[in-house]
């Protein structure tokens, strides 16, 4: 995206290799900036740049940006400016432990207005959404989890998304899953066993209102899973959407719990907190 706009700059609060942005800072130097450990001014900065006519990318992680939130909600949403926030570490951590989860990102953010939320569900679509992100004229989060993805192939050229609108991944009979982000894999893994539908509603703001409805419409229950805190979160967007459309459909919320999660192994933790197929 750099190199087919020259507006691009990038910007990270000391998290360059956390980040991935070492190739960025080597190939476009004069466009990167490491603001060290000042979430607050990193968001600032951007808000700076974007009113100068430049497009920034913040890269940070979903805790970091917790830091910055006033400024995230009085300078760039407030002004409505096109910053685009790459946020990283979305979800359980791992080893990082607690501190680093970011369990909170979805349910402060889509309640800010002119914020458009998207959740990737692999490598591919979280290039897809990037671009997406950039194209908007206004606030928007992509938000990714650590470490690596399913294995999704890459596509080439980079196609800017539908905004607020999911896709239907896998249809079944009966069960509809909405999942959000990291939770398709394990999703269309269970599903399998439960013939279940599977959507991938990849925005949470501007939510898919119309493919909720329609899943709900067409199945007997509802489930929503998504790696963030059930309050106020994707799950509860969607509740919000079925409340408002006076639908009656059944639905189970699940997602992470409201305790803070320990230091471990990953794919245990996301066991521990009912967020694998199994």
């Amino acid at each position: 995206m750099a190199k087919l706009d020259p507006r691009l700059v990038g910007i990270t609060p000391a998290m360059r290799e956390g980040s991935g942005l070492v190739r960025f800072e080597q190939e476009h130097p004069d466009r990167y900036f490491d603001v060290a450990i000042a979430e607050q001014h990193a968001v600032t900065f951007a808000v700076s740049l974007a009113c100068d006519g430049a497009k920034p990318v913040v890269a940070i992680y979903s805790t970091f940006l917790q830091r910055a939130y006033d400024q995230l909600i009085h300078d760039v949403a407030l002004q409505n400016l096109p910053v685009v926030f790459a946020i990283d570490r979305a979800g359980l951590v791992g080893a990082d432990g607690p501190t680093h989860a970011g369990a909170f990102d979805l349910s402060f953010l889509r309640c800010i207005p002119n914020m458009t939320v998207m959740a990737p569900s692999d490598e591919n679509e979280c290039r897809q959404m990037l671009y997406t992100a950039f194209t908007l004229d206004s606030p928007t989060a992509v938000r990714y989890p650590r470490g690596v993805g399913p294995g999704a192939s890459i596509e080439a050229n980079m196609t800017a998304l539908p905004v607020g609108k999911g896709v239907v991944r896998r249809q079944g009979s009966k069960i509809a899953i909405l999942a959000f982000g990291s939770m398709v894999a394990p999703a269309l893994q269970a599903a399998e066993a439960l013939d279940a539908t599977v959507a991938d509603m990849r925005f949470v703001k501007p939510l898919d209102v119309e493919l909720v409805q329609r899943l709900a419409e067409s199945h007997e229950f509802i489930v929503t899973v998504e790696e963030n805190v059930i309050m106020g979160g994707a799950g509860s967007a969607c509740l919000e959407a079925l409340q408002a459309l006076r639908l009656r459909t059944p639905v189970l919320q699940l997602g992470l719990p409201d305790s803070y999660v320990e230091h471990g192994d990953p794919a245990q933790l996301l066991a521990d907190c009912g967020l694998n197929a199994a």
